[in-house]
């Protein structure tokens, strides 16, 4: 399915010269950053004050990075942002940006800082990386000229882009990503023509990149890991965590488990946005992450993780789900929102049960038991199989058990950051038409649930012991990517030929 599209990729896997020997495991560190962000302006400041800015923040990166050497790490990542901040447009974003070469011009910027112009933020990362012999993963701004010989050059004559940058323990360049997956709002930066797969390697592994938004799509994030098997994945991000199934350390570790890769996820800490939430995440289980909504300070994160790839082996989601007959339950299903999409659902009106709800082609089954059934506390089991059109379009089939905001139904979906009721098990399964899954567990206050869940071959997301918390939401989120590909081909169509254009559209609500 993927060969074919590897020929619209520009593919760049940077291999660094390898010693003779390796190592199994690693020390890797992130730092959520509480970034200091730029007075908000419509005229753009001098690059001298852009310097001023982005080296404040650089100071504050300095003491994450030396402490983290000091206690082993091997490979720090920061995030998405943490340089600069945010609320610019094109033209005021642009003194913060500097010329990123490609980094197979084999380059330390710390030993020859003027080679590629005036690069003195590429020049302290260099120099930090090399004197703390240490990765750094940090996340900057990119410009390139064009002119009129390129028929999609913007009006003012150069591309922008959101960057990412890989600094080797010697200091050297050696990787480079444009994020693809533009969010909202980022308007003062340019999508790539094509999506860059970047990898580059390391005695301790594999790494692939891709920032923040790039998460919930196939390219570049899949192809890293199902084509250029990638054993670790570093992220820079500036989340804002949207519940029920969106927090940061809630979905980036499913993707962790999902995807059976190593996750290194850099969150910004600005709470008064939902920024927070950074992790170190093993596809087995989460090995440190962080989540505070309560404080400015930032936060260091360090762990020991595997450097080889982690076969999960294959689950197949809809085995179990498609072999059981649907539970009876006599509950009248009701609609309900969560993140803008219609669920259908089923409440959970006893103590222990089996539930069965179903929309479209997805059916969710689940059997749980609670501890006790709160009368002022009431969950439901829910199902959405469909297109999800806010902050982006992409396609969804959804299982989860959540608890509701209020006793009233209609706030089932809403978001909710606390519980009381404690479950002693749950099994959840759905009719899946996607292989790309990602299981979350998320407990009350925002925790995880490390070791107290696992993922049968035959697609059940159960409980191995009790929860350590009362359960928030308990989550199966598919990803079809497939009807993503047709909604965008639809998209192309739309000017040129009206009506294949309906042909595929129908096809795309099949």
């Amino acid at each position: 399915m993927i060969t074919p599209r590897l020929l619209a990729y520009v593919a760049i896997s940077v291999s660094c010269v390898l010693k003779v020997s390796s190592l199994d495991t690693f020390i890797a560190a992130v730092y959520e950053h509480a970034v200091i962000l730029p007075n908000t302006t419509l005229i753009p400041v001098s690059r001298e004050e852009a310097l001023a800015l982005m080296n404040r923040n650089l100071d504050l990166l300095e003491g994450a990075i030396t402490s983290a050497a000091k206690q082993g790490a091997h490979i720090i990542v920061t995030p998405e942002d943490g340089i600069y901040g945010w609320n610019f447009n094109r033209e005021t974003i642009y003194p913060y940006l500097e010329d990123i070469p490609d980094p197979r011009v084999n380059w330390i910027p710390c030993n020859y800082p003027n080679r590629f112009g005036h690069t003195p933020v590429q020049e302290r990362l260099s120099c930090l990386a090399k004197h703390n012999s240490i990765y750094i993963v940090a996340n900057i701004g990119d410009k390139k000229p064009c002119n009129a010989s390129d028929p999609q050059c913007p009006p003012d004559g150069r591309y922008q882009y959101n960057t990412d940058v890989v600094f080797d323990s010697q200091g050297k360049l050696v990787a480079r990503y444009h994020k693809y997956n533009l969010f909202m709002g980022e308007d003062q930066f340019n999508v790539p023509k094509k999506p860059e797969v970047v990898t580059f390697d390391t005695i301790f592994g594999r790494f692939g990149i891709f920032t923040c938004f790039d998460i919930l799509f196939h390219d570049p994030a899949v192809t890293l890991v199902k084509d250029f098997h990638v054993d670790t994945i570093v992220f820079p991000t500036a989340w804002m965590n949207v519940l029920p199934h969106l927090s940061a350390i809630e979905f980036h570790s499913a993707w962790a488990v999902g995807m059976g890769v190593n996750f290194l996820a850099a969150n910004i800490h600005h709470p008064h946005k939902r920024m927070t939430g950074s992790g170190i995440y093993a596809p087995d289980s989460p090995r440190a992450f962080h989540y505070d909504m309560k404080t400015k300070e930032g936060k260091l994160l360090i762990s020991r993780l595997n450097s080889s790839s982690y076969d999960p082996g294959v689950v197949n989601w809809a085995s179990y789900a498609s072999s059981i007959k649907a539970f009876s339950t006599g509950n009248q299903e009701f609609k309900s929102t969560a993140f803008f999409d219609e669920f259908t659902f089923l409440e959970l009106t006893r103590v222990t049960g089996n539930y069965t709800v179903c929309q479209k082609e997805l059916c969710c089954h689940l059997s749980y038991k609670m501890s006790e059934k709160k009368p002022d506390e009431v969950y439901a089991l829910g199902a959405f199989d469909g297109l999800h059109i806010a902050e982006g379009s992409y396609y969804l089939q959804i299982c989860t058990l959540l608890k509701c905001k209020t006793p009233n139904l209609r706030t089932c979906g809403d978001a909710v950051e606390s519980a009381s009721t404690r479950f002693e098990m749950f099994s959840l399964s759905g009719t899946f038409g996607t292989q790309y899954v990602f299981p979350e567990v998320l407990l009350s206050d925002s925790q995880l649930a490390p070791g107290e869940f696992q993922v049968s071959s035959d697609g059940r997301l159960f409980s191995v012991k009790p929860p350590s918390g009362p359960v928030l939401t308990v989550t199966l989120f598919g990803r079809l990517y497939e009807k993503d590909w047709i909604l965008k081909a639809s998209s192309d169509l739309r000017a040129q030929a009206p009506g294949v254009m309906l042909v595929v559209i129908a096809l795309s609500l099949l």
